[in-house]
């Protein structure tokens, strides 16, 4: 994979042709995916850490770069459930979202995901408390039929008696992948705290290790090159560097700028600008041979 510069930005190769086939008007820019992904962090004696995973250098999309648990909206995570925290409609409000159930499926892919790719269960018996273990076999087999989609996250609350604590959640930014994208995706992030008694593990097909790190850590392994991510993904780990405690973000998160960020590319005589409007670090000259 080549990135074109020093640091682990991701960049595909084929972008160039992409984007002068978009300006030429041969592509047309496929409709993008509503989806939701989470900063999982854990407190620590330096600060808190957020949990990552490296997706397998196999995928189509984004493959060997370092992200968050995270995933497409289910058409059924607007299916009712037992709920605890802001109403889907103030959800609704915060998303910018007109529909309250699709403010629900968006928050419900957030925790459904995290749940699914880590193991992690932002749910409780009751509004005010959360599962504290989420191992053995039961729930293994659980999380396997939702990751099949043999099993609705609404049935699997439902039958587990679990209420969704979207109280837990903070809403951090919203990233729309490029028009030029293959696959599009229009994700929301979240912050959350890892609640107490519950561990992460490495359970999603897609990546082949988990770490926690630092954001300043994780950020300068970027810088150095040595770790690969997507605009978004170094963007928010930036955000959280200046928190004390996972506490402390999440109490920002209602303060966060979640206008969608959309990347832009035009023409500048025979070279390509790539831009993200807002975050000039990732702003790319492409020449009329390809990338810089």
């Amino acid at each position: 994979m080549s990135n074109g510069q020093s640091n682990g930005q991701w960049y595909p190769p084929e972008w160039p042709d992409r984007i002068r086939a978009l300006a030429a008007g041969e592509l047309v820019p496929a409709t993008p995916r509503r989806a939701a992904t989470v900063l999982l962090l854990r407190d620590g004696a330096e600060g808190p850490s957020v949990h990552m995973l490296r997706r397998r250098a196999s995928m189509a999309f984004a493959g060997g770069a370092y992200a968050y648990p995270g995933g497409g909206v289910d058409p059924r995570d607007e299916h009712p459930v037992r709920w605890a925290g802001p109403s889907r409609e103030e959800w609704a409000a915060r998303l910018g979202l007109t529909d309250p159930a699709q403010a629900q499926a968006v928050v419900c892919a957030a925790v459904r995901e995290t749940y699914e790719e880590a193991g992690v269960l932002l749910a409780g018996e009751t509004p005010d408390s959360v599962v504290g273990d989420t191992t053995g076999d039961a729930w293994e087999k659980d999380r396997a039929a939702l990751v099949a989609r043999e099993l609705s996250f609404a049935d699997f609350l439902d039958r587990r008696g679990l209420v969704l604590r979207s109280d837990l959640l903070g809403a951090w930014a919203r990233w729309i992948t490029p028009e030029f994208e293959p696959r599009r995706y229009d994700t929301w992030f979240f912050v959350a705290a890892l609640p107490a008694g519950q561990r992460t593990r490495n359970a999603s097909t897609e990546a082949d290790r988990t770490v926690w790190i630092h954001p300043v850590d994780a950020a300068a392994g970027y810088d150095r090159g040595e770790l690969t991510m997507m605009p978004p993904t170094i963007s928010t780990l930036r955000g959280l560097e200046r928190f004390g405690t996972a506490g402390e973000a999440l109490a920002a998160a209602g303060e966060q700028d979640l206008t969608p960020v959309l990347a832009q590319a035009r023409l500048d005589g025979d070279e390509l600008v790539l831009s993200w409007p807002g975050h000039d670090e990732f702003t790319k000259h492409i020449p009329a041979g390809g990338a810089s």
